[in-house]
């Protein structure tokens, strides 16, 4: 999938980034423009190819021309000031700088010839992409000096500001990152209360950003470092001179201090991670607005810089337009808003360079370089930042809604949105639905890249290239483009659409691609990329384009009085568009054709006096109700052998605002049906529309078309007015594929001959039975290297498009094979496609050889269940194609526990940036989630009524963090969660879902989630097979492998796993998750693998039962039992005990009662130790009086009551002996001892503890000496029992080892203690590594310790 549809183009790899990623939804790599930046490019066609099946008919390899109505069917013009000759394009310097910002591909320079005023002057385009950066060239101004950007939103980069502050005498605040802030006192406060809060600043920054920084910021680390190394090394040498023989304890003990100085200095630059500097928020209210300033003297290092007092104030973006930059070395420019009387302040920075070029495109404007100005320089511009930097820069709910609510308040004309994914339902979703409303309603013309997800058909994605309301763009490459942007070595001869431009219909027949556009640029980007523009490409470019071309037509319509409406505007372009291409096919492809502003903007002169209507077209074929579809497409063999009908309902859709009596009564319009085959398609003659909308039918009879791709129209001409062109279109696509059979089925394509820029498709009936094919492609004939996409698309309802594909080189003649899943019973298109720059400057086609042979072994059940039983469950495998071989493997690798929330909040969101246009208030539902790791492990969240949708989705957003009791957030996502490594431990997951309809939030109270489980390699379960039912418990009759005939079925049974393989800690009504393979890929060469599995897997699963039940708690019950009497004492000791942890002593007359009972329990069980330890733990942790001294000091005697209770010679002598494992009695008192030998250290160590208190509060010289010897006694006695240095006592030998100077032994005990992840980080350990590191005077090592601190000790969790 894919989010941003750009693509920077420094490598010839590049240009494959349109293919989609798993789970990875940003194309684009941040590049310089320099030199070469593509592979050449070439527009010819191929030679024609013939084409074998085995076994089957021989297909069609062409389509007849038919001519698609169009009021330009012209191609676009040549540029001017280039010339054609032998040798190839030429250009001048004067076109080679027009052909970085195209813009006579589109008619603009005519257009602006004529109409020099109406170059995008009083249009206002909302941007809805990643951020715009308002410093960047060409942003700052419209060529009528207006400013050109008004106005930056965003779903992100909230800091929560609520804290409030007062300065003190000195004019100083205390940040909410603890550092003290000069407030500037030029600035007016009336109220003089400070809003502060705090962020980490590289969770505003970008990744390509933070990386550039890290590597900066990590030189200066590394010296400071380095020096400290060097003295670190410098002092051990000298103390090795100084005592090279000495034997003293104690020396030793210096040695190995600075030894473990030197190792942790080094352990520190391996492992050093820049989680980058705090930056401080301040806000308040001057009076008239409010206001906000940063610190950021962490970003440089150099406190003389970017202190607070030195920050110019900013306000809301919107009334100002002032911008600030973080720091000279980030060059990173941000915009502030203020919301909630400032207890919210939003940072807004971009998330990928992406937007501005976006922006740079449709209005740029460049008043010293006129030749790379934007398309519509005059044009004012609104930010509306939709995606979010937490994610990368993937969109989120909130910010697409956030940017709508915007567009709106501001009154734009037009959004163009270079953002999108594939979608499994066409026109539906939350966004579809306010988009629509913003459009019909509102009157904004909204235009959208189609996808880069080419050159299979059906690869237009969301919002784009399926959405009725929003006209979705492809990429067009002209010439001038290809000799001068991509500095090919010779340009095409003609234009085309970009290899990777998706292709439509959609999935229930629509069009998909609207008009085309220039799909590349050379535009601004943001100032922290260092450079002023770069070259991207993509459907992200070709939408700003066209958004820019009609912001030109806007500007001339609003000032010729020509009423504006986005379904004018629409049917301006559409019906004006410059054919690409006589192929009826190839409207697929780039839609209407090359938008042509000078003749939209005629065209829209002439409809002035028309209404402001469009149509809606709903179609279902007769006899069935559902689904409702806005095309006619037949896709599979069935449907073209026979004729089908299908019934139209056209709509006119008028504003909301549109007049009863004035526009919808009168309305009347006598239309003639044409269609563009009538030999296929039959229709009416005439029909006649009114407001209330009118239905007619069509028939349609492919039986005698050719097989292959077929595409037609039905459409309106108004009689009254034929100029008008296509009032209406019914798109019908017709997809023939052919029929296969042999054994195993297989086509053969040969001598297949392609140029650059060329595409074969072929479509075909995968068997039913097949689950997968083989592919080997051949090529020849060629001399420069070749680069290919090879894409199949097939389509099933309501499910995403199934797409496989791959980009080959080769570097020479050579043979690669593939394999991949199929659907069977589905169409399958084969897509082989050169790419449009690859081999340009070779005039030796590539010649291809190119087989696809279909495997196949079908099962009764997909998906296998195991129910947590001991029963298998049979399977039968059937190979209905050829003989196979049944090699079934199964692992299960997952595990997924399910969850329900132990709390749920709803509330209303702040009107001033969540309130819909229509007036309705967005609600939240937080969702809590708590769960915990035995173990670390790899996790990931999934919520499967949500997840995997963004735009098919009817919820408006959905989000989730992971955070630990400390409130450190480990893991943020939306849609596509991703996996997160956490440590042992308890942690909260929070879901955010938004809308504003409470009655469905209310639903979602409960919602499931599951946390899926990887587990290690190692921990994987590989199922068993067998030929007997019961052969998982007699272990007899396993089943390995068989070969399966044709047609005859035969079973086996999957095992459920072993009680021994199931992971441990695993919660019952878990369950565990894999998958299961039946076949092997045998037609590869050896080199390839023959035993490789086949690609089609299905999914296994397996419950996790109840736990087992303990029947051994009463077993081997010794002959030594104690009687009933003793058994009650022992019961009502234990209880006194575990009362006295209970006891509340918050009153004198508490303590006096405590202290009492304390006395009572003693005289009852003297000396029992158990007793004394709890007493103990109470003192401990009693509240600490005013007198310290004396508090330590009942500790100390409370401790030596425990100390002195035990006989440590028999304890010693006890724990010495290994008791024999089958002597239970012998084995309870070892564990007893144990439990002895633990009180016995802890008292140990709390006394220590006491001691060294008691020293640092004491001044008395005697009595400090005194207390040294008392502790150093006492811990030479609890290193008798216990490993001291272990995280339990370790904190007493850091004391220590402090209290002796030897900091570097002191600091690496410590941090064994944090690195035990027993564990959740503890701030007091950081807080003392931090005190050692300053003691011993790392200041590098402090200032980076402390930047931790504020990620895994956060004052409070980010706003959503």
């Amino acid at each position: 999938m894919w989010h941003l549809r750009g693509r920077s183009s420094v490598t010839a790899s590049a240009a494959a980034l349109h293919k989609p990623v798993a789970h990875l939804r940003l194309l684009l790599a941040v590049s310089a423009w320099s030199g070469p930046l593509l592979l050449p490019a070439a527009a010819s066609t191929a030679a024609a190819a013939s084409t074998t099946t085995r076994g089957g008919p021989s297909p069609s390899a062409g389509v007849a021309a038919r001519a698609m109505p169009s009021s330009s069917s012209s191609p676009p013009p040549a540029a001017e000031g280039t010339t054609a000759a032998a040798g190839g394009f030429r250009l001048t310097e004067p076109s080679f700088l027009e052909s970085l910002m195209p813009k006579k591909e589109i008619g603009v320079d005519r257009f602006l010839a004529a109409h020099p005023e109406y170059d995008g002057r009083g249009a206002l385009i909302a941007i809805f992409d990643s951020g715009v950066d308002p410093a960047a060239a060409g942003l700052q101004t419209t060529s009528d000096g207006k400013p050109k950007i008004l106005d930056c939103s965003t779903g992100s980069g909230d800091v929560d500001t609520s804290k409030v502050v007062k300065a003190d005498d000195d004019g100083s605040i205390v940040g909410a990152s603890g550092t003290h802030l000069i407030i500037n006192p030029s600035w007016k406060n009336p109220s003089q209360e400070w809003h502060v809060g705090c962020k980490l600043v590289y969770e505003l920054f970008t990744d390509t950003l933070t990386s550039r920084l890290k590597i900066e910021r990590k030189k200066k680390w590394d010296e400071h470092n380095q020096e400290a190394i060097s003295e670190a090394l410098k002092q051990l040498n000298e103390f090795e001179k100084k005592h090279s023989k000495s034997d003293d304890a104690k020396q030793k003990m210096a040695h190995e201090d600075l030894q473990n100085r030197l190792e942790y200095l080094r352990k520190q630059a391996e492992g050093y991670d820049d989680r980058g500097p705090v930056i401080d928020i301040v806000a308040w209210h001057d009076g008239d607005v409010w206001r906000v300033a940063v610190d950021t003297q962490g970003l440089e290092g150099n406190k003389n810089c970017g202190k607070l007092a030195d920050f110019v104030p900013l306000t809301n973006y919107r009334l100002e337009r002032k911008f600030g930059i973080f720091s000279k070395l980030d060059a990173c420019s941000f915009v502030a808003n203020i919301y909630d009387d400032g207890n919210l302040v939003s940072i807004v920075t971009d998330c990928s360079p992406h937007a501005t070029h976006v922006a740079g495109i449709a209005a740029a404007f460049h008043p010293d370089e006129p030749l790379l100005n934007g398309v519509a320089p005059g044009a004012q511009l609104i930010s509306c930042k939709i995606g979010d930097t937490r994610l990368g820069s993937m969109e989120t709910g909130t910010g697409l809604v956030r940017a709508l609510i915007a567009a709106v308040e501001h009154k734009c004309d037009l959004i163009n949105m270079s953002y999108g994914e594939p979608t499994l339902l066409p026109d539906y979703g939350r966004f579809i639905d306010l988009a629509s409303e913003v459009v019909d309603k509102h009157r904004i013309i909204f235009i959208s890249s189609a996808g880069n997800n080419g050159p299979a058909l059906n690869t237009v994605g969301a919002p784009g290239g399926t959405s009725s309301s929003i006209i979705g763009v492809g990429a067009y490459v002209s010439p001038a483009m290809a000799a001068g942007a991509h500095c090919v070595v010779q340009a095409p001869a003609e234009g085309m659409e970009y290899t990777w431009s998706s292709r439509g219909p959609t999935a229930d027949g629509d069009l998909g691609v609207s008009i085309s556009a220039p799909g590349g640029a050379v535009a601004p980007v943001p100032t922290w990329t260092l450079q002023s523009r770069m070259l991207m490409n993509g459907t992200s470019m070709s939408s700003p384009s066209a958004c820019g071309g009609v912001a030109l037509l806007v500007s001339a319509m609003k000032a010729e009085g020509v009423p504006l409406s986005p379904y004018t505007v629409r049917k301006a372009i559409e019906n004006t568009a410059a054919s690409i291409s006589d192929v009826p096919e190839e409207k697929l492809t780039t839609g209407h054709g090359l938008l042509q502003i000078d003749r939209a903007f005629e065209y829209a002169q002439q409809a002035k006096e028309l209404p402001l209507v469009s149509y809606r077209i709903s179609i279902n074929q007769v006899g069935k109700s559902t689904p409702k579809l806005r095309g006619i497409y037949l896709r599979g063999s069935n449907t073209c052998r026979q004729t089908s009908e299908w019934t139209v309902q056209l709509d006119p859709k008028f504003h909301e605002d549109a007049s009863n009596m004035e526009q919808l009564v009168p309305f009347e319009e006598c239309l003639q049906l044409h269609s563009t085959d009538s030999s296929v398609i039959k229709i009416p003659e005439y029909i006649m529309v009114t407001n209330n909308g009118r239905t007619f039918n069509i028939v349609v009879n492919p039986v005698n078309i050719s097989s292959g791709l077929h595409y037609y129209e039905v459409y309106g001409i108004d009689c009254k007015a034929p100029w008008r062109g296509p009032i209406f279109r019914v798109p019908i696509t017709v997809i023939k594929p052919i029929a296969l059979s042999g054994e195993p089925p297989a086509l053969t394509l040969s001598n297949l001959s392609f140029k650059s820029g060329h595409i074969e498709r072929r479509f075909i009936n995968v068997p039913i039975g097949a689950s997968w094919v083989e592919v080997t492609m051949r090529t020849s004939a060629f001399d420069t290297p070749r680069r290919f996409f090879l894409d199949t698309v097939q389509i099933c309802p309501l499910k995403r498009p199934i797409k496989w594909e791959a980009v080959v080189t080769f570097s020479s003649p050579s043979l690669k094979n593939f394999s991949f899943p199929v659907e069977d019973g589905l169409t399958l298109e084969l897509s082989i496609a050169q790419f449009w720059s690859s081999g340009i400057a070779s005039h030796e086609p590539t010649c291809v050889d190119f087989e696809i042979v279909f495997h196949g072994i079908s099962v009764d059940q997909k998906i296998i269940g195991l129910d947590g039983s001991e029963a298998p469950v049979r399977v039968v495998a059937r190979s209905l194609l050829a003989s196979e071989r049944l090699v079934p493997v199964a692992t299960l690798n997952k595990v997924k526990t399910p969850y329900r929330p132990v709390e749920c909040n709803l509330c209303s969101l702040p009107p001033s940036r969540d309130r819909l246009p229509s007036g309705k208030q967005i609600i939240a539902l937080t969702l809590t989630y708590k769960f915990k790791l035995e173990d670390g492990a790899e996790i990931k969240p999934r919520v499967p009524l949500l997840n995997n949708r963004i735009y098919d989705n009817k919820f408006e957003s959905q989000y989730y963090r992971i955070s630990d009791s400390n409130k450190c957030v480990y893991s943020s996502g939306d849609v596509y969660p991703n996996y997160v490594k956490l440590s042992k431990g308890e942690y909260t997951l929070q879901l955010y879902i938004r809308h504003d309809n409470v009655q469905l939030l209310e639903k979602l109270k409960q919602l499931v989630l599951f946390i899926e489980r990887k587990l290690e390699k190692k921990d994987f379960i590989q199922l068993s097979f067998y030929s007997e039912p019961d052969g998982p418990i007699v272990g007899n009759g396993t089943f390995k492998s068989s070969i399966l005939v044709p047609g005859e079925p035969e079973a086996f049974y999957v095992g459920p796993p072993s009680r021994e393989k199931l992971p441990k800690n695993v919660l019952p009504g878990s369950v565990l998750v894999g998958s299961i393979t039946y076949g092997a890929v045998s037609s590869f060469s050896k080199k390839d693998d023959q035993n490789q599995h086949a690609p089609a897997s299905y999914s296994i699963s397996y419950l996790i039962p109840p736990s087992k039940v303990d029947n051994d708690k009463e077993k081997g019950v010794s002959s030594g039992r104690k009687s009933i009497s003793e058994r009650l004492d022992d019961e009502v000791r234990d209880t006194k005990i575990k009362f006295l942890s209970g006891f509340n002593q918050e009153t004198e007359d508490d303590k006096s009662s405590w202290t009492a009972l304390v006395a009572s329990l003693k005289s009852e069980y003297p000396k029992y130790t158990p007793l004394l330890a709890k007493i103990l733990e109470c003192i401990v942790q009693k509240a600490t009086s005013d007198d310290k001294i004396s508090h330590q000091k009942e500790i100390i005697a409370a401790a030596d009551e425990v100390v002195d209770s035990i006989d440590k010679e028999d304890l010693a002598k006890s724990l010495s002996l290994k008791p024999d494992p089958e002597d239970e009695e012998a084995q309870k008192n070892k564990k007893k001892m144990e439990e002895t030998r633990d009180q016995l250290a802890d008292a140990l160590y709390q006394k220590g503890l006491a001691l060294a208190e008691i020293e640092s509060l004491k001044t008395d010289e005697s009595t400090e000496a005194s207390a040294k010897d008392a502790f150093e006694e006492n811990y030479k006695e609890l290193i008798k029992w216990v490993d001291a240095k272990t995280t339990k006592y370790g904190s007493l030998t850091i004391l220590r080892e402090r209290r002796c100077g030897r900091l570097g032994t002191a600091l690496k005990v410590l941090n064994d203690m944090i690195q035990d992840d027993s564990e959740q980080p503890k701030k007091r350990l950081y807080d003392l590594k931090i005190q050692l590191i300053e003691e011993i005077g790392w200041v590098h090592v402090s200032a980076y310790e402390k930047q931790w601190m504020h990620v895994r000790f956060p004052p409070s969790l980010p706003p959503f």
